[in-house]
């Protein structure tokens, strides 16, 4: 049974890969549920977390794994298959490297079980769209230089996300020779708020950028690269060129990640008068125990509390929340002691971005 509770698992995250516009993650996933079934090599990669928490997410780490198997050459049949390493997939066959996938995992079965003890960390740059917008909504209340910390922040590519550009139709924010354009960011026009924070702060000054990460990635580092990339589907090339323009970005800005948890990370933080201190997350709520996150929130209540006129403060999310039978994607901002207000939604990859009337 706990066998078959592993290939449902995987089976669920094939249908959200299928949902999110993986077609070829989504026909491997199928095939390493069967072959899970059938004994098969992936069973004996996978051995051990059959009973694993859906939060361990196994299913994305073995797809991490097998693609950094590809971009680094080891598995050269596979990587004729994976568009990101100048392979060819063909939609009408979306399991046709299936084969090579199962031969690279029978043969480096070893690397494979070595990249299964790592957490996924995709630090998805597209998520950068929702923290922008809210990001934009603090400082129309509080227009202040601002203070920019992170939770969960991975390789800290999104603490650079003031050098990012956003464009929809109707609307563009951010200079025009960014490494990182975020194309398509809204469904539709953007919300009214928005646009005009944009036209009132073309840029931003952030005076500082650190964030906490219990085990952060050097972007910098060959061995960090080949991790984000490995996350990133081989078969969406558009997330690929994000994440390659937020690595020539992050040469260039530096920002501090602590290999802490994001409580004790908190606990350091004092507001400062004349600044705007931020405190922002993505879609790193559910690898936070729920004791460590009692904690968080008193300490995100702490910095509330004392936040004034001279020395504000923002909270600002974007995570996944139950609606009735459904978990949707908001962007949530707290202002100072004022309720969290949820301002748009999205896909889990960030766009487009679609606005909830506030």
């Amino acid at each position: 049974m706990s066998r078959e509770r592993m290939a449902v698992m995987i089976e669920l995250q094939a249908a959200a890969c299928a949902d999110l516009g993986s077609p070829l993650c989504a026909a491997l996933l199928e095939r390493v549920a069967q072959d899970i079934r059938a004994s098969g090599p992936c069973a004996e990669a996978l051995a051990g977390y059959e009973d694993a928490p859906e939060s361990d997410a196994i299913a994305l780490r073995l797809l991490g794994g097998v693609h950094a198997l590809a971009l680094t050459g080891r598995a050269p049949d596979l990587a004729a298959h994976y568009p990101s390493t100048g392979g060819t997939f063909d939609p009408d066959r979306p399991d046709a490297g299936w084969p090579a996938f199962r031969a690279a995992v029978a043969h480096e079965t070893a690397w494979v079980r070595d990249w299964m003890t790592r957490p996924p960390q995709t630090n998805e740059v597209g998520r950068a769209n929702l923290l922008i917008a809210g990001l934009l909504r603090a400082v129309q209340h509080v227009p202040l230089p601002v203070r920019l910390f992170e939770l969960g922040a991975s390789a800290g590519l999104n603490l650079r996300a003031d050098r990012f550009r956003c464009t929809s139709e109707g609307f563009a924010w951010g200079t025009t020779d960014s490494e990182v354009v975020l194309s398509e960011a809204w469904r539709g026009a953007p919300p009214g708020w928005l646009a005009q924070s944009a036209a009132e702060h073309p840029t931003l000054t952030i005076t500082e950028r650190r964030g906490c990460d219990p085990a952060p990635i050097d972007p910098l580092s060959p061995g960090g690269a080949l991790a984000l990339r490995a996350y990133i589907w081989p078969d969406q090339p558009d997330r690929a060129a994000r994440l390659d323009g937020a690595l020539r970005l992050a040469a260039r800005v530096p920002a501090e990640v602590d290999a802490v948890g994001a409580a004790d990370f908190l606990e350091g933080i004092r507001l400062e008068p004349g600044t705007l201190t931020v405190v922002w997350h993505s879609i790193m709520r559910q690898y936070v125990p729920d004791a460590e996150w009692a904690r968080v929130e008193r300490e995100l209540d702490r910095l509330a509390a004392a936040s004034s006129a001279e020395a504000g403060f923002a909270h600002i999310s974007f995570e996944p929340h139950r609606v009735g039978r459904e978990h949707r994607f908001q962007l949530t901002v707290r202002l100072g002691t004022a309720a969290g207000t949820v301002l748009a939604e999205a896909l889990p990859h960030g766009l487009p971005a679609h606005p909830v009337a506030p």
